[in-house]
């Protein structure tokens, strides 16, 4: 399937960065936007500064001449020339007065990034539902489907986030990949160091504290692939993909472990075999026991 496109894309709402504090002599602004956000690119960021679409809280416009002011907070809009059309949908799992739990499909960003602005859950959802205090409670990578609960209350936002930062929300994986190593070992428990690798997307493991642990296990075995499931403990970036490729296993459709493959438009027939399959916790609101389960199926 060719991946469509929509035209000029503009964020509904604006992002923020703010200024780091640096010993003089400062940077100036067009470099200090580069050098930042790379991937957006040097004439992106003067084109913007030149045209008057950066201000800074108090909507003053800031231009390349601006003089550089550690603290200050400045104010854009994302944008993208092109965006791609994302050409799957959502599921709504649940709602109440402080959440909204939803599936999201495969290719399909939890919040703006890259070349995606209004292509991702989170606009989606505030564009269908009205909710203009919606935020993500935690992430899936774009390529993974499956479970992703949003807070959709101020008031009761930081009970929920807690929940996730302490480890209290039990999550379920399901995966497709190649059989492990060890071909006649069923279970593991993977405990070790990740932080980010290069190229800055990738995620990498080094000698140090433990801040990441999976428990895996092959439930079934077809030829030369097994059916996982995953139980990480903790949640950092690629960790289940880079914990099974420790036990010698890979993702399915995983254009990004073990090898880094060429950058290429998504293949639609060809999503990454990785689902984020449960969420179950216990509410910090009502205390009633809460679980949420994920309709979809890997291509088993």
């Amino acid at each position: 399937m060719i991946m469509p496109y929509h035209n000029y894309s503009i964020a509904p709402v604006p992002s923020y960065v703010t200024l780091p504090i640096c010993r003089p002599p400062y940077p100036a602004l067009l470099d200090f936007f580069a050098q930042r956000f790379p991937n957006v690119g040097r004439d992106v960021w003067r084109e913007r500064l030149e045209s008057g679409k950066i201000t800074t809280d108090a909507g003053d416009i800031v231009t390349p001449n601006t003089p550089y002011l550690p603290n200050a907070r400045l104010r854009y809009y994302r944008e993208v020339v092109a965006e791609p059309a994302i050409p799957f949908e959502e599921r709504i799992l649940f709602r109440n007065e402080h959440l909204l739990v939803v599936c999201k499909p495969h290719f399909l960003p939890v919040t703006p990034a890259g070349a995606y602005v209004n292509e991702c859950l989170l606009y989606r959802l505030r564009r269908a539902f009205g909710l203009s205090e919606i935020a993500p409670l935690h992430r899936l990578d774009r390529e993974t489907a499956g479970v992703v609960m949003f807070s959709i209350n101020a008031s009761s936002c930081a009970q929920y986030n807690a929940l996730f930062h302490s480890g209290a929300v039990c999550k379920v994986y399901e995966a497709i990949a190649s059989l492990p190593d060890d071909s006649d070992r069923t279970e593991w428990e993977i405990e070790n160091r990740l932080v980010q690798g290069e190229p800055w997307f990738r995620t990498k493991v080094v000698d140090g504290a433990v801040n990441a642990i999976s428990n895996i296990t092959l439930v079934e075995r077809r030829g030369e692939y097994g059916l996982f499931r995953l139980e990480p403990r903790t949640g950092k970036q690629h960790q289940l993909r880079v914990h099974l490729m420790l036990i010698g296993s890979h993702i399915l459709h995983d254009r990004y472990y073990p090898e880094l493959q060429p950058k290429q438009p998504d293949d639609f027939a060809r999503p990454l075999q990785l689902l984020a399959k449960e969420l179950h916790f216990t509410d910090p609101v009502s205390g009633e026991p809460m679980r949420f389960v994920s309709s979809r199926t890997l291509l088993w």
